[in-house]
């Protein structure tokens, strides 16, 4: 059943920008697979439910700015419960899944209400940060059509940050947010470190454009 759903969601992926492609997908699937293995022995979770809704989260894709906050979210979970209905899959997997996949995305604003949600809510936050983070912050810049930083204020010190208008802005407005939002503590981990890594860029970053004094 989950290599149907796997070969549903990545035909779906060809669609999106290389910021949420098939390799997306799989490296939010991974993600999710190394949550698991870390949570305590005593954690019950179902599986099939994770790795299900880490395939069909982006299943509609809307480019980024467009439609209301949280619209790709809403319509990707009707789309995957429509479509595991028509596989067969019980009715409260179904359900399961539609809540993970409704419940992930940073824009919607919604608490995951079960540990298989708050786990593709983690396991997609993930990929938002670090090396790889980085790469997807780019190449949504490029797909949004802004500018990658403000001339005059490329950190936003004086002014409100718009990461609509300037790439940079996107890092202190939404990504070291990320650990601190992280639901299970292998993720929190994971985002910590990724964070650090991300930190570290933002101030060599400045520094090189001369936005930041040198040492």
């Amino acid at each position: 059943m989950l290599e149907r759903i796997q070969a549903f969601a990545l035909a779906r992926a060809a669609e999106a920008d290389p910021a949420h492609d098939e390799l997306h997908l799989r490296r939010v699937v991974a993600n999710a697979r190394g949550i698991m293995g870390n949570l305590p022995a005593s954690a019950s979770v179902d599986r099939f439910v994770v790795e299900a809704a880490c395939w069909l989260h982006d299943c509609v894709y809307l480019p980024k700015g467009q439609g209301v906050a949280g619209e790709a979210a809403q319509r990707s979970a009707g789309h995957a419960a429509a479509y595991l209905e028509e596989l067969g899959v019980d009715t409260h997997l179904v359900r399961a899944v539609h809540d993970a996949v409704l419940t992930h995305s940073f824009s919607g604003g919604l608490k995951p209400a079960t540990i298989e949600a708050a786990i593709v809510q983690d396991a997609d936050r993930l990929d938002a940060l670090g090396a790889i983070g980085i790469a997807r912050l780019w190449v949504t810049m490029v797909s949004m059509g802004g500018a990658m930083y403000h001339r005059d204020d490329p950190a936003g010190s004086s002014r409100d940050l718009d990461d609509r208008s300037w790439a940079l802005d996107h890092i202190e407005r939404k990504l070291f947010r990320l650990p601190t939002l992280m639901n299970t503590e292998a993720g929190r981990a994971e985002a910590e470190r990724r964070a650090a890594f991300l930190r570290a860029y933002l101030d060599k970053f400045l520094r090189e454009i001369g936005a930041r004094q040198e040492d």
